[in-house]
């Protein structure tokens, strides 16, 4: 991939790179691709070049410094912050040693809030803030006219989504054919999850409905196949949603009476807004078409109102177990330990239960085949999260190391976090990749918390593990290769 890059570059030179390492190949950049559809004249002057993280340094760098361009503007997320931190050292090396060094901008969700002393920003001559659509465009206008490149920070900025310009026709074909297309309908959450940055600010921006789903439809005839949604809240405007749900039904009937494989989409949804037009409209997804991703991330009431994220567990896992029992979407459940007040034995309970509404009493379904996960994640003290008004009173102690995962609480020591952490890669590892089934009859907690440490005592870790191998030691345990039971 590195040497198709260097050679494309070297026949395309652009003055403006557009680049950020993505989380796997198949995740490309939707914001890359609106900054270059939004450069108005300069458009034809950007080039997008992603990269994979797991992809070698030296494949990042020949690439770009191949292009030798005037801007190389880079996105930064939490998960790609050490990577691009390591990339922009290497890269200032080279451009010290060649003399051709570019005006660096930084964008994206992990700078908008990093402190201006930040290692990072050692290597920026440009920072922006917030969404980078129009001030990108007019910071390269400058760059090339004048060579203005004050303020250093940018002011956090909001776009009005009436006036950005769409940039779904850069993905390529294959984009469409090969890797989950995202798209965004609106911007923006109404909640105010202390976790979350949209907790900073709760203003929803929709972008313009009838032009959405041109766009969309345009997307499916060029052979787009998976979507994911990146809208944080997608069920808050439920006739939006229902008209944008009604599409894409559309869409995979046609696909089924053509005998073609039918559009699959991915949508994230809070628990708490599933009114019956709703459950009847996704009660319509055939099999293998819906994915929903719900966050739930405690069950615990008084946790999750100091959080500022009001819950109703009962009717939550209620409908949690409709969607189990009355459509055919596949159920990503979100889950967060280390929560400000949550102990171990609170977020067990809440693990139990959510498994058996997930689940049900039913026998379980066969190795490869479950349609609920749990996504147990540990909480991280994202920069400029006011979750952050919590560490005093609770003992909130974080690694000050992205992802930045909370690693001490005063109701959950040091240990029992390591614990968890390690019982989350192997519920993964075992469960939501379908290894074998836990039994849903009974709780699962405290015996996969038993089974993830035997597992981490004969591996000595929980990554690299190889799937064959991890099947055998369960067998060796006792553990049935159809269900969770010894």
């Amino acid at each position: 991939m590195a040497n198709r890059h260097g050679r494309f570059i070297r026949q395309l030179v652009k003055d403006i790179i557009l680049t950020t390492i993505n989380a796997k190949w198949i995740h490309p950049s939707l914001a890359l691709r609106l900054l270059k559809a939004n450069l108005g004249a300069l458009e034809e002057r950007c080039e997008i070049i992603e990269f994979a993280l797991r992809q070698p340094l030296g494949e990042k760098i020949e690439p770009l410094l191949a292009a030798r361009p005037r801007v190389l503007g880079i996105s930064v997320s939490i998960w790609n912050h050490t990577a691009t931190l390591e990339l922009l050292g290497e890269l200032e090396r080279a451009w010290a040693a060649k003399g051709a060094r570019p005006v660096v901008v930084l964008g994206g969700p992990e700078v908008t809030y990093l402190p201006e002393d930040a290692n990072i920003f050692q290597f920026a001559d440009y920072v922006i803030r917030g969404e980078g659509e129009t001030a990108f465009c007019l910071l390269c206008e400058n760059i090339f006219e004048v060579g203005a490149l004050r303020p250093h920070f940018s002011d956090i900025i909001q776009n009005d989504v009436n006036t950005i310009k769409a940039a779904y026709h850069l993905y390529t074909n294959e984009d469409l054919t090969k890797k989950l297309i995202y798209v965004e309908s609106s911007r923006g959450c109404p909640f105010n999850c202390e976790f979350c940055l949209s907790a900073l600010d709760s203003t929803v921006r929709e972008f313009p409905l009838e032009m959405f789903l041109e766009q969309m439809d345009t997307l499916v005839r060029r052979g787009a196949k998976t979507f994911k949604f990146l809208d944080r809240t997608f069920n808050l405007n439920i006739k939006r949603a229902l008209r944008i749900i009604s599409f894409f039904l559309e869409k995979i009937e046609e696909g089924e009476a053509n005998a073609a494989l039918p559009p699959l989409v991915h949508f994230e949804m809070v628990p708490s807004l599933f009114p019956e037009e709703l459950r009847e409209a996704l009660s319509r997804f055939p099999p293998e078409t819906l994915r929903l991703e719900i966050g739930i991330q405690t069950l615990n009431p008084e946790v999750s109102a100091r959080i500022g994220r009001p819950c109703d567990p009962d009717k939550e896992l209620e409908t949690l177990r409709f969607l189990r029992e009355k459509t055919n979407a596949v159920i990503h459940a979100d889950l967060i330990a280390g929560l400000p007040g949550e102990d171990l034995a609170s977020f067990g309970r809440g693990f139990d239960r959510l498994w058996l509404a997930l689940c049900g009493a039913e026998k379980p379904s066969a190795p490869g085949h479950r349609r609920a996960e749990i996504q147990l994640g540990i909480l991280k003290l994202l920069p400029g999260a006011p979750i952050s008004r919590h560490n005093e009173a609770f003992n909130m102690r974080y690694n000050p190391l992205p992802p930045y995962e909370v690693e001490e609480t005063s109701a959950v020591g040091a240990v029992d976090l390591r614990r968890i952490k390690n019982f989350a890669r192997f519920w993964e590892l075992i469960v939501n990749r379908g290894l074998v089934n836990p039994a849903p009859e009974e709780p699962v907690f405290d015996k996969f918390m038993t089974l993830s440490e035997k597992l981490f005592a004969h591996f000595g870790q929980n990554w690299g593990i190889g799937r064959d191998e991890l099947l055998e030691v369960l067998k060796m345990e006792g553990y049935s290769a159809d269900f969770f039971v010894k």
